[in-house]
């Protein structure tokens, strides 16, 4: 892979990676880890650490919300929810992005 392709699917994945943790939400609350491990297996993101602080900037958006709760394993886990304000975007991402994939490949078609 040359650089300016790694560059433009890391751009790319950086610009719906936020939509893909609300999708995650959406369907049950989770914790950081559970999340990161998620993403890394569909290699959305590279290393745990690069998720926590789009988390971060999420819950000041006020995308998700957070609560702590005791593990059994050691430490408390963060568990992340996607919030009323979470969920109208990812309902608005989903419109866009129907119509603006749906128009992207209509236009490569053939293309390869």
């Amino acid at each position: 892979m040359t650089d300016s392709t790694e560059r433009l699917e890391t751009n790319l994945r950086r610009g719906v990676l936020e939509f893909c943790v609300l999708a995650l939400l959406s369907k049950e609350e989770r914790y950081g880890l559970d999340l990161a491990t998620d993403l890394i297996e569909r290699r959305l993101i590279a290393s745990e650490g690069s998720l926590y602080p789009l988390l971060s900037r999420m819950r000041e958006n006020g995308l998700v919300e957070t609560r702590w709760q005791p593990s059994g394993a050691g430490r408390p886990r963060r568990y992340y929810a996607i919030t009323a304000l979470g969920t109208d975007q990812l309902t608005s991402f989903v419109d866009i992005w129907k119509s603006i994939g749906g128009q992207v490949d209509q236009l490569l078609e053939g293309i390869q």
